[in-house]
């Protein structure tokens, strides 16, 4: 049973639920599985194994200089409810060791994979030395998991050399083959960073590179449905390899739940409010089950607490943000439009008060050289060209422009508190961008505060391609753009102490195995001086 007091301050947080609604959506919710990494009075047996109970692969995430999220997902048959196990609560050893043998270990223990979660299992191991890597494993009743590979983040005082990453989104199976994640596999980062975009929730189409498991003609609407469009996705080898060889740092966008939605309001604004917060508590429930994230984001009904900063040393602080569960609804309909009273009303956020103001304390709080804000959608205040000449330029009202009063607060505090060397990680938009920000990007006189990458999509959208015509035309129209490209792939990033460099990979074909990637152009920002020079 959902704890109802915990789902009342969830339900007054929206500000928009009558009474009527709070009990209509709490007696909705609590037949939902409860909250739980244990179920104390159920049988642990021991099972017999059918077929690999660790088909989903392992992965490790949120590391700090002395702990790390290690997480698996018990699930021998990823097409069926409940992954094949039905109710039982399974007994699950870890492992974690100093070397890829796992002769040298560290730490062990036992958890339990609850038929409440998921039969997914997130350990947070303590006790840790900064900067270091390990291996782990799980076993249970014989069968062992693949071994992965984890890291430890540097000491918080100490001034790392140099931190390789890269960051990505967007990964849609139906529109193509995870090669980027192939490729990035090479680079060997410290880290991964994703941003958003992880599943995508509408129905199987045919005539695709591959195809939706789940309803035929509708959305996800139900837990079990998004725990199997997340078991899918898993089934991806090279995205199962790129889990297991470093951790990783998510956040979610909106295809995680559902397309465009803004707090507790629907892209069809004919959604009923109850029946759309429970489908978003079921959504939220599978991407925790799904992703490694520590107990602290563990939901409470249709409210999951994602927003959180992770430091790499002294070097860089990473700000991860969520710009979809507490933002107002998008202005003049979603319809790109001109930055028009609407689009500026002070009132509009993509934040929300609190975040915001947690957001400016650890920016005004940080010591680290470089300051990264990873975040969702495209922060630089681009204009699009009207369809008709002489008509006023378009903007994404679900982007930042959407509440550009707030981005542009945002950038009047980066630039007036002189917070060192802001950079923007940014994805969503299917495409690769690099913006020099301004306060007001409209205002090409005035200087540059920030950067901003804004990578592409793994392969949403299909095969993509340079388009230098709508490149130039961008850049005509606006003062912040700096690079454009329509290609897939992701961004790898080389962050010292003097200097970042963002290489942009793009993957040329990823309709077919074994698609060539390639390094297409990248960008150096210069530690002290906000912009991008191409290298």
């Amino acid at each position: 049973m959902l704890e109802i007091a915990g789902l009342g301050k969830a339900l007054r947080h929206e500000g928009r639920l009558t009474r009527r609604l709070f009990l209509a959506t709490a007696a909705s919710l609590a037949s939902l599985p409860a909250w739980g990494a244990s179920a104390p009075g159920v049988a642990r047996r021991r099972l017999r194994w059918l077929a690999n109970p660790f088909q989903q692969g392992v992965a490790s995430g949120d590391p700090d200089p002395t702990s790390v999220v290690l997480w698996t997902r018990l699930c021998p048959s990823p097409g069926e409810p409940g992954s094949g196990i039905g109710p039982e609560t399974v007994e699950v050893r870890w492992e974690l060791a100093e070397n890829e043998a796992m002769s040298r270990g560290v730490r062990r223990g036992v958890t339990w994979a609850t038929p409440q979660l998921g039969h997914s299992v997130h350990v947070e191991v303590g006790g840790l030395r900064p900067g270091r890597e390990y291996w782990y494993r799980f076993i249970v009743d014989g069968a062992e998991s693949p071994r992965g590979r984890t890291r430890t983040m540097p000491a918080a005082d100490s001034m790392p050399g140099e931190l390789r990453f890269a960051f990505a989104s967007c990964q849609h199976f139906e529109d193509g083959l995870f090669t980027a994640y192939e490729s990035m596999l090479r680079d060997r980062p410290d880290f991964v960073v994703h941003l958003g975009d992880y599943i995508y929730e509408g129905p199987g189409q045919d005539k695709k590179v591959r195809r939706h498991t789940g309803p035929a003609k509708r959305r996800l609407h139900t837990l079990d449905e998004y725990r199997e469009r997340h078991a899918l996705y898993r089934s991806d080898p090279w995205l199962q390899a790129m889990h297991r060889d470093c951790p990783w740092l998510v956040t979610w966008d909106d295809h995680e739940f559902d397309n465009n939605y803004a707090d507790g309001i629907s892209e069809k604004k004919d959604d009923d409010p109850v029946e759309f917060l429970v489908r978003r508590a079921a959504a939220y429930q599978a991407y925790y089950e799904a992703m490694p994230l520590r107990a602290a984001s563990l939901p409470r009904g249709p409210h999951m607490d994602l927003y959180r900063s992770v430091s790499f040393g002294r070097l860089a602080e990473f700000l991860v943000l969520d710009t979809r569960q507490y933002r107002t609804d998008q202005p003049n309909g979603d319809v790109s439009s001109p930055l028009n009273a609407a689009a500026l009303d002070p009132r509009n956020s993509l934040l929300g008060a609190r975040q915001r103001q947690w957001m400016d304390a650890r920016l005004l709080a940080s010591r680290a050289t470089w300051n990264v804000l990873a975040q969702q959608v495209m922060m630089g205040l681009v204009a699009r060209p009207p369809a008709k000449d002489g008509a006023e330029p378009l903007y994404s009202m679900d982007q930042w422009p959407g509440a550009a009063a707030e981005r542009i607060a945002i950038g009047r505090f980066l630039a007036e508190r002189r917070i060192p060397n802001p950079v923007v990680l940014t994805g969503d938009i299917h495409s690769n961008w690099v913006n020099d920000l301004r306060v007001d990007d409209r205002k090409g006189d005035t200087p540059v505060v920030a950067t901003e990458f804004v990578g592409t999509s793994v392969t949403s959208g299909g095969n993509g391609k340079l388009d230098p015509e709508a490149e130039a035309r961008l850049k005509a129209l606006n003062p912040c753009v700096r690079f454009f490209s329509r290609e897939r792939g992701y961004v790898r990033c080389r962050v010292t102490p003097a200097q970042w460099r963002a290489d942009y990979i793009a993957v040329e074909d990823v309709t077919k195995a074994g698609g060539l990637a390639v390094a297409r152009r990248s960008f150096i920002v210069e530690a002290g001086r906000p912009g991008a020079a191409e290298a």
